[in-house]
């Protein structure tokens, strides 16, 4: 009688760090997704693509800067997604030249 109702608590105790719901993409998942995000933002839109692609890798390493854990697509996806940001300003402001391509 005494262990009715709480013998799966004991089986199966909740990860103590674990505060969201396991409903959302995976951290692999969202490494491939900040990859597609920075190779695209070389091509289209990388003032939107290379920011999107830094969350995305920062997201999938953990919400640390910690690179030593990383996975490469979300090492990749950081720095190709810091790279695609700063042309992309680099183009708005005027430094690119008189062609508006990429560099």
């Amino acid at each position: 009688m005494a262990g009715i109702g709480h013998s799966s608590t004991r089986r199966h105790p909740r990860e103590s760090g674990r505060m969201w719901s396991r409903s959302g993409p995976d951290r692999a998942s969202l490494g491939i997704i900040g990859l597609v995000c920075a190779i695209a933002g070389f091509f289209v839109l990388g003032i939107v693509l290379g920011p999107a692609a830094i969350v995305a890798g920062w997201l999938s390493m953990g919400r640390r800067w910690d690179f030593r854990g990383a996975s490469v697509p979300a090492l990749v996806a950081v720095v190709l997604g810091a790279i695609d940001t700063v042309m992309a300003v680099l183009l708005l402001a005027g430094v690119g030249g008189a062609g508006g391509g990429v560099f």
